[in-house]
């Protein structure tokens, strides 16, 4: 089953808010990369925000009709591993699939990284009328 929209409806903390729109000003070279390849429902038409604020965290980029999250890590993540394991169990739980991916993997593979958001996609419930999406993928990475 799919995540009921908590795009529409949530409550957004004024700071989280603005901290988004921050993130959105100043992405990083390889989110600029993944991100100029699915802005716009270039990837097979399937729509993507990004910066998207889900349950309080702020996720790179997010496909609400398959409840795919993508996240892009850079060095930073190497010392919050503890914070992005719990992060993405709490996503999971709530029946996100949570695929990651480095920035050297955008940067030097981007094929392939494509490719695997592709098949998370196709391989979950096509979307209806009624947002028929993923099911519980459990974070499984590509």
């Amino acid at each position: 089953m799919p995540v009921n929209n908590i795009v529409i409806g949530q409550k957004i903390p004024r700071e989280l808010n603005e901290r988004a729109k921050e993130l959105r000003r100043n992405m990083t070279p390889a989110e600029k990369i993944l991100w100029d390849q699915l802005r716009t429902n270039k990837l097979k038409g399937f729509h993507f925000r990004r910066q998207q604020v889900i349950d309080g965290y702020i996720v790179d980029f997010y496909c609400h009709a398959f409840s795919l999250i993508i996240e892009i890590d850079g060095d930073i993540h190497k010392q919050q591993v503890e914070y992005d394991a719990e992060r993405d169990a709490h996503l999971v739980a709530r029946g996100f699939t949570v695929l990651r991916f480095r920035n050297d993997e955008v940067v030097n593979d981007l094929p392939v990284v494509l490719e695997k958001i592709l098949i998370a996609c196709q391989s979950s419930d096509p979307p209806s009328r009624f947002g028929k999406g993923a099911g519980d993928r459990s974070g499984e990475n590509l």
